[in-house]
C-alpha cells in the first residue's frame, strides 16, 4: 500500500485515539484492542471490554526508548544497551514504574511491561498519539481475534474503529521477559527467539 495512504490512515486513527477513542488494529503479533495509555478513561474502556482480571496490568506499546520517560522510567546504560539489541520487535520487557501517577496502569505492582513493535503503520500511529495499551482483541478467556470480522463479533459497535490487515494467527503473542539481578527471565515464550537464545544473550 502506498505510504501516502498509510499516512492518512494513521492520521485518521490517531485523531480518534487522541479524542479518547478505542479500537482494534493489527500489532506486530496479534490484533490488539487499543487505547491511549495516558488516557485513564480510554484505559478503563479497554479494561471493561477486555473483561480484564483485577490486578493484571496491560502491556504498553511505545515508538522508541524516549517514550519510557513519560512513565518516569530511567534506564541505566546496561539496560538501555540491551533494549537496543531486541527492539523494535515482538518482545515485551517488564520495567519498574513506581510513579503513583500511573497506578491505574501498574495497579500497585509498580512495574509495567513495554514493547516497541516492528510495524511501520503502528509506529506512525504511536508517534502521533503517544503510548498505547494493546491487549489482544478478545474478552479474557476467549481466543484472540484472528481477523477484524471475529473482533467485531466480540465487540460490535462498542469500539470506535477497526483496522484490518488480513489474518493474524492466534497463539503468537510477544515474548515477555523480566530483567532481574543481571539475569534474563522468560515469563512467556512467544515469537521472539527461543528461551535458550534469550537467556544466553548478554545483559
Amino acid at each position: 500500500m502506498p505510504k501516502r495512504t498509510n499516512g492518512k490512515r494513521a492520521e485518521n486513527i490517531a485523531k480518534i485515539l487522541k479524542n479518547g477513542g478505542i479500537g482494534v488494529l493489527p500489532t506486530d503479533t496479534l490484533y490488539g484492542l487499543v487505547g491511549r495509555a495516558e488516557d485513564k478513561k480510554a484505559v478503563s474502556r479497554v479494561k471493561k471490554l477486555k473483561q480484564r482480571s483485577a490486578g493484571k496490568p496491560f502491556i504498553v506499546l511505545i515508538s522508541g526508548l524516549k517514550d519510557l520517560t513519560k512513565f518516569k522510567i530511567k534506564l541505566d546504560k546496561k539496560t538501555e544497551s540491551f533494549l537496543k539489541t531486541i527492539w523494535p520487535g515482538p518482545v515485551s520487557i517488564i520495567l519498574e514504574s513506581k510513579s503513583e501517577k500511573f497506578k491505574y496502569l501498574h495497579l500497585g505492582k509498580k512495574t509495567l511491561a513495554f514493547r516497541w513493535p516492528k510495524n511501520e503503520l503502528l509506529n506512525t500511529i504511536i508517534k502521533q498519539t503517544g503510548p498505547l495499551v494493546a491487549p489482544s482483541a478478545n474478552p479474557e478467556g476467549s481466543p484472540p481475534a484472528e481477523t477484524t470480522k471475529q473482533a467485531k463479533k466480540y465487540f460490535g459497535n462498542q469500539v470506535d474503529f477497526y483496522l484490518s490487515a488480513g489474518k493474524r494467527l492466534s497463539g503468537q503473542p510477544s515474548t515477555l521477559i523480566k530483567l532481574t539481578d543481571e539475569k534474563i527471565e522468560v515469563l512467556r515464550q512467544g515469537r521472539y527467539r527461543t528461551k535458550h537464545e534469550i537467556t544466553n544473550q548478554k545483559f
